[in-house]
């Protein structure tokens, strides 16, 4: 049985870790933090919960979480990095679904995320947690860094091109559109229902704290620096994202739709929870919904000679809380998709 501990578990990607952690037989979740809520009964401020889990929240302290053999950061950034130093020290693994050790340059996480990193040096030793590329590293891992659900999405897409070589890595584009969940549960005009209901609209387009996320993790695969242009969306949907990515075919080089379709077919064979779409198929969103899976579909524009590749995934899922639990699981050699295997919603 192993012993999770979860910190910060009022917001969404906290919830959804209890939600998709409860029901397991060989997880115990064993503490659960929040500040504000302390001594109030976790199914009290989840009702969804009652019946299912009979623990109090407690404060955030780095003793109340010390015995577990794993504990869960579902905080805001710059918050992790403030207790994983001790909890290291005591034995214990931590799953940080924070931004504090995604991004191996400190001086670029300190411009984009404006505060001072308080354990530079420990950032060299995470590993970043997308098991499509560093499943193996997962396995021993003391200090994971799950990916942001942007990142998920556009790297997922983009990765099999660069790979291939097939593309000019300096002018790359991602579209991507994203549920109001993604913003959090702060309390914010933006994410009121009058203000984002009926309307689509764009933001940080003069730069978003994820680019340095995704540039990295893309330039691993490429030949040559990445260039991209990465535009968000706010949507009037709670949960998913849908990345829409246009790359360039290289000088050169002549492609065709059969021979990207098993390109991306050849580089997610066997991955659970990746689908490549048939051709001609297209996913949306709702494919995805309280999921962990990412359904891709690969097309191309010859007029332009452009790729474009599509990638649907839950934000809260595979973007942040089940990627999370994937993580758990291949670090503690259970069943990669083990309390994964849910199928999306439907409507």
């Amino acid at each position: 049985m192993i012993k999770v501990g979860i910190v910060g578990a009022t917001g969404y990607t906290g919830v959804e870790l209890l939600r998709l952690l409860t029901p397991r037989k060989d997880v115990e979740i064993a503490v659960v933090t929040s500040r504000e809520l302390c001594g109030t009964a976790v199914s009290r401020r989840f009702p969804n919960l009652r019946g299912h889990i009979d623990l109090d929240f407690v404060a955030p302290e780095v003793e109340a979480v010390g015995n577990c053999d794993v504990v869960f950061f579902a905080t805001p950034h710059a918050v992790a990095m403030h207790s994983v130093v001790a909890l290291l020290e005591s034995g214990v693994r931590i799953i940080d679904l924070s931004a504090d050790f995604r991004i191996q340059d400190v001086e670029l996480w300190e411009q984009w995320y404006n505060t001072t990193h308080s354990c530079p040096d420990l950032i060299a030793t995470a590993v970043y947690g997308l098991p499509e590329v560093n499943r193996e590293q997962i396995r021993s891992a003391q200090l994971v860094a799950v990916p942001g659900c942007y990142p998920t999405a556009i790297q997922l897409g983009f990765m099999p091109l660069l790979q291939q070589q097939l593309v000019d890595c300096g002018r790359l584009i991602a579209d991507a559109k994203s549920g109001v969940s993604g913003a959090g549960r702060k309390a914010v005009e933006d994410y009121l229902l009058c203000e984002a209901t009926e309307s689509i609209r764009a933001y940080a387009v003069s730069g978003h704290r994820h680019h340095p996320e995704i540039t990295q993790g893309l330039g691993q695969f490429a030949e040559a620096a990445v260039g991209l242009t990465f535009i968000p969306h706010l949507t009037p949907m709670i949960r998913g994202i849908l990345a829409t990515l246009y790359a360039p075919v290289k000088a050169g080089i002549d492609v065709s739709i059969e021979q990207l379709q098993s390109v991306f077919e050849d580089r997610y064979e066997g991955e659970p929870f990746v689908e490549v779409l048939p051709q001609g198929e297209l996913p949306a969103t709702r494919d995805v919904k309280a999921s962990n899976n990412c359904k891709i579909s690969v097309n191309y524009s010859a007029e332009t000679d452009t790729i474009v590749v599509l990638a649907a995934i839950d934000n809260l899922v595979k973007g942040a809380s089940g990627q999370a639990i994937q993580n758990l699981n291949i670090m503690f050699q259970l069943e990669e998709t083990a309390g994964l295997e849910a199928i999306a919603l439907l409507p």
